[in-house]
C-alpha cells in the first residue's frame, strides 16, 4: 500500500474514533441508558471488526492468498464465498454486541445494532441474504475488469455508506469512516486474494484497468443484483417482521 493510500486508512480511521469519540462523551452524559448502549456496542464493533479484524486482515494478507491460490475452485466461487464469509464474520460480531445488551445496561431489545438476537435470522431475512447478489456482481466484474484492492475498499464501502444513508437517513453520511470499514473490508481481503490480472488458463482473468467512470458506476450498479437471492425470505416466510424484531429504540 503505498503513502497516499496509508494516509488516506489513517485519516479514514481518525475520524470513525474522533467522531464515536464525541458521540460517546455526549451520550455518557445523558440520563437515558439506551444510546449509550448503542455506542458501547459500535465500539465493540470497531474494535472488533475493523481494528483486530482489519490489521490481521492487512497484516496476514499474504500467507492467505498463498493459501487461497491453492485451493481448487475457480476463482468467481473462492471470491464469492469469501467475500460472503468475511460478511457473515462482521454479522456474527453485530448479534454478539446486540445480545450484549445487559452488559450496556439495558434489556435485549431494548437498545440493538442489528434487526434480531438470531444470527441465523439476521442473515437470512434481513443482512446478508442482501448481499449475495451483489457479491457475484463483482466477480463477474472483475473477471473482465481488474479494480485493485484498495479501489474496491472504498467502493463498496460508499456502497454500503449510501445501503445505510437510504436505510436510515441522512444522518449516516457523517459516520463514513465507520461505514466505509465495515463494508469495505469484506471485500478488500477477497480481492486481494485473486488470481494476477495477466494469469492465463482456465482460472486465468486476464482482466484490464477500468476506466474512470467504472469507479463511479460500481459503486451503484451491484444493488440490480440484489433481488438475486433477496427474494427468497418473501417467499419462504412473507409474514416475517421487517425491517426489525424489536421496537424502535427510545433515543431521546
Amino acid at each position: 500500500m503505498n503513502r497516499l493510500k496509508k494516509i488516506f486508512i489513517i485519516l479514514l480511521g481518525l475520524w470513525l474514533v474522533l467522531l464515536t469519540s464525541v458521540v460517546t462523551v455526549v451520550a455518557v452524559n445523558q440520563p437515558n441508558p439506551v444510546p449509550r448502549a448503542v455506542l458501547g456496542m459500535s465500539w465493540g464493533l470497531i474494535i472488533l471488526w475493523v481494528i483486530i479484524g482489519g490489521s490481521l486482515m492487512y497484516r496476514l494478507r499474504d500467507p492467505i492468498r498463498r493459501i487461497v491460490l491453492r485451493i481448487p475452485l475457480p476463482w468467481q466461487i473462492k471470491f464469492v464465498l469469501f467475500v460472503t464469509g468475511l460478511a457473515l464474520l462482521e454479522e456474527v460480531i453485530t448479534t454478539l454486541m446486540t445480545n450484549l445488551a445487559p452488559a450496556f445496561g439495558v434489556a435485549v431489545g431494548e437498545a440493538y445494532i442489528v434487526a434480531s438476537t438470531n444470527f441465523l435470522d439476521v442473515v437470512f431475512f434481513h443482512s446478508i441474504i442482501n448481499f449475495v447478489g451483489p457479491f457475484v456482481f463483482w466477480a463477474l466484474v472483475l473477471r473482465r475488469y481488474d479494480f485493485r484492492p484498495f479501489a474496491t475498499f472504498l467502493i463498496f464501502g460508499l456502497s454500503g455508506l449510501l445501503a445505510e444513508v437510504m436505510f436510515s437517513g441522512p444522518q449516516h453520511f457523517a459516520e463514513f469512516g465507520l461505514w466505509i470499514f465495515i463494508y469495505g473490508l469484506m471485500i478488500y481481503l477477497p480481492t486481494y486474494c485473486l488470481p494476477d490480472a495477466t494469469t492465463r488458463g482456465k482460472n486465468g482473468r486476464a482482466a484490464r484497468r477500468p476506466g474512470w467512470y467504472l469507479y463511479i458506476l460500481m459503486i451503484f450498479l451491484p444493488v440490480i443484483f440484489v433481488p438475486l437471492f433477496a427474494w427468497i425470505p418473501y417467499v419462504v416466510n412473507p409474514a416475517h417482521p421487517q425491517p426489525s424484531h424489536f421496537a424502535p429504540m427510545q433515543m431521546n
